[in-house]
């Protein structure tokens, strides 16, 4: 469908909206109290006619406003024809009461001033019958010309009184082409109603997502938001025209908001114009809300469409309130009044959907450190918009309504959006603030966990003060199924799923932070034995907290890393709080008679029997081979990082150092060893075994520029095992 077409499929049914619109107001009931009649029987006739006069109108508008593009465009013709060709039959009757004005008996062209009015009406019913003509494709001009008897007629010089006879046959003429005409097309409703039924049964609405599916294909077919929405901006453009006429200078001192707001309300008191309200409502919601996102990010921050961010939550607010307030039943003055309420919710739903939109976008900006100055101005404009316009809307409707509980609550409300940017204008300094500092601020995640749960508990006392005063006048005062329906409603997801998801993360930080506080914190000597960055924010680690596990990581970074899950970031392994000391008294003493095999790297014994045979073989193999090999680099999976080592070159290992033959002799670790490519002329031995020690993430980064081309060279390993080293390390 081009443009154009869409433009006239919605267009053209925009008339029968206005007349169903009309229909609607008309009082019928009263046009039928007013009759009178000669008895009782007759009066019942006529209120009976007109009442089916009365739904025949809206049965016609409403098959007019579903007919297919093409059945409209035909239908608009043949009434457009009709109107032209009463058009001509005026023309006729105009210039024979202007022949029998000036009473000029004899023939037209003997008169210059007779002549002229003839030649200038013929002239017009010519047009006439050629237009009528055109439209209806038919070169048959002669059908669309009955209006144009008596002009002709009038050549011949006829009496004066002749030529209204032969008007009123020129007009029975007319009415008998569109007699015939109407009854050669009496079937064509009929012919339209089976094809549809036709149409419809190909669908085989047989199950709900079908009849879904035959629904939105109609409302796209008909275009019914962009329908409606053009239907009100008419209604609305004349009622606005007219309270500006007949208002004249008591307009501009009553106000233009207080003006704008009457015309609203006079254009929304049927069902149509409400529903259309509704739409427009719901398109300048998201005609705010595009704009929010093209000035915070561009072009490309429109394209990202949230279902959430499309307006439809303004449309759908403002009619639920709208039904359960009986906005329609109300008088002008009260409409009034009840709408600039309801306005002011959808207002307030508005800017908190761009509060929404705002808040990810400037603390991204926060936290990434962008270095864009025009970004950074555009972010704290609009912070500094949603935290002074909610105030000025507060403040303005308290002063334009007397303030009781219900208006309280909704004040509140509007103050809280203004809360949450101020939360995120906190966050965002504080996030500035980290920037211009050497170290980061140890508790930033602290703080801004609470900012966060202020302005949350703020708004679930709010949300549980409306379900409990909409409760208390459900139950004392008018109850409905539409108020018990909206008060359920927004007691589940307003109130029920809010509590449930703070009270869940809220257990989420406090056993995470019982894990910490039971943890053991790292020594000084620990740390610098491990001498490695914390593998979660890769920073150097002046204290440390050590996991069941045995692995070392700063203590913030754990306890962010908690609050997702509840696993170690090196091994997956769960972390457990560490034992109470009265308890591991015992396994300690028992240690030393045991052999376990949760005996960390550190303190393997320093020479088993195996470990001093592989000595003994290394000391024979460094005999043969020439003093400067490449070092061997071999791999360890133990749930930490990998490490390398050069081959020691005596059987005495150095104190603290564990072999990889011992570890895995007590925990069943597995490893791949990388075989160092032969010298020149060793070509056919072996390669020999090599030893591993615990290597942190400090040694890899200073290895991995010197040694990245020899791991391609002259390394290998099993394609299974690489994996499973690779899948090892922490999640980044």
């Amino acid at each position: 469908m081009s443009r154009l077409e869409e433009l006239a499929n919605i267009a053209l049914r925009v008339p029968s909206m206005l007349v169903l619109d009309l229909l609607y107001k008309y009082d019928v009931e009263g046009l039928t109290e007013h009759l009178k009649a000669k008895n009782d029987n007759m009066l019942f006739k006529y209120k009976y006619v007109i009442w089916n006069i009365y739904y025949l109108g809206h049965f016609i508008n409403m098959v007019v406003l579903v007919l297919p593009l093409r059945h409209i465009v035909t239908l608009y013709l043949h009434i457009l024809v009709g109107l032209l060709l009463y058009m001509g039959h005026q023309i006729s009757k105009d210039y024979i009461r202007e022949e029998l004005t000036y009473g000029y008996h004899a023939a037209a062209h003997l008169n210059a001033s007779a002549f002229s009015r003839f030649v200038s009406a013929m002239t017009s019913q010519i047009i006439l019958s050629t237009l009528c003509a055109f439209l209806m494709r038919t070169r048959k001009v002669w059908l669309f010309s009955a209006h144009m008897l008596p002009l002709l007629v009038r050549l011949w010089s006829p009496p004066h009184p002749g030529l209204l006879t032969i008007s009123s046959l020129s007009v029975g003429l007319t009415a008998a082409g569109v007699a015939v005409f109407l009854l050669s097309n009496l079937f064509v409703p009929y012919r339209l109603a089976r094809a549809a039924l036709s149409e419809l049964s190909q669908f085989e609405i047989t199950e709900l997502y079908r009849f879904l599916a035959v629904g939105i294909s109609l409302w796209n077919q008909f275009a019914v938001p962009a329908l409606f929405s053009l239907f009100w901006c008419v209604l609305f453009t004349v009622q606005l025209c007219s309270d500006v006429l007949s208002a004249g200078a008591s307009a501009v001192h009553s106000g233009i908001i207080f003006l704008l707001l009457t015309s609203v309300s006079e254009c929304c008191s049927t069902p149509y114009s409400l529903l259309g309200l509704t739409f427009v409502v719901s398109y300048l919601a998201l005609g705010l809300l595009n704009l929010c996102k093209f000035y915070l990010g561009g072009f490309a921050a429109v394209q990202n469409e949230n279902i959430m961010h499309r307006g439809v939550t303004e449309g759908v607010t403002l009619l639920l309130l709208a039904l359960q307030t009986g906005l329609l039943d109300m008088q002008a003055l009260q409409r009034t009044f009840l709408l600039s309420i309801i306005l002011f919710i959808v207002t307030t739903s508005t800017l908190q959907s761009m509060i929404e939109i705002t808040d990810p976008i400037i603390l991204a900006l926060g936290a990434s450190r962008n270095r864009s100055l025009w970004k950074h101005i555009r972010g704290l404009s609009m912070c500094l918009f949603l935290l002074v316009f909610p105030v000025f809307m507060a403040f303005r409707i308290s002063q334009f309504f007397h303030m009781d509980f219900w208006l309280l609550i909704l004040v509140s409300s509007c103050m809280l959006t203004s809360l949450q940017v101020t939360g995120t204008m906190l966050i965002y300094l504080l996030f500035m603030v980290e920037l211009f500092r050497s170290d980061p601020i140890e508790s930033l995640d602290e703080v801004i966990y609470w900012v966060h749960a202020v302005s949350r508990v703020l708004e679930f006392l709010v949300a549980l003060c409306v379900v409990a005063y909409g409760t208390w006048e459900s139950l004392f005062g008018e109850w409905s199924w539409m108020g018990a329906s909206v008060i359920i409603i927004h007691s589940y997801f307003n109130v029920w799923l809010r509590a449930q998801s703070g009270w869940r993360s809220f257990l989420l930080r406090r056993a995470a932070a019982k894990k910490i506080s039971s943890l053991p914190a790292a020594s000084e000597q620990q740390l610098q034995q491990h001498d490695d960055v914390c593998s979660i924010c890769f920073q150097d680690m002046r204290s440390a907290v050590v996991t069941s596990c045995g692995h070392f990581f700063h203590g913030n970074c754990l306890r962010k890393w908690l609050y997702v899950q509840e696993t170690c970031p090196m091994c997956h392994q769960p972390v457990q709080p560490a034992p109470s000391p009265q308890r591991d008294a015992e396994p300690e003493l028992n240690s030393d008679s045991s052999t376990t095999n949760d005996t960390p790297a550190e303190e393997v014994p320093a020479n088993p029997p195996e470990r001093q045979e592989r000595g003994r073989s290394n000391e024979n193999e460094e005999e043969e081979h020439p003093a400067d090999d490449a070092p061997d680099l071999c791999f360890q999976s133990a749930g930490d990082f990998c490490g390398f080592d050069p081959v020691p070159s005596s059987s005495h290992d150095p104190p603290g150092h564990t072999s990889l033959p011992d570890v895995l002799s007590q925990g069943g670790e597995t490893r791949t060893d990388f075989p160092p490519t032969p010298p020149p002329g060793a070509e056919g031995q072996s390669p020999r075994p090599c030893d591993t020690q615990q290597f942190g993430l400090r040694n890899i980064q200073a290895f991995s520029s010197s040694s990245e081309g020899a791991l391609g060279s002259r390394c290998s390993s099993d394609p299974q095992q690489e994996g499973h080293h690779k899948s090892a390390g922490p999640p980044l």
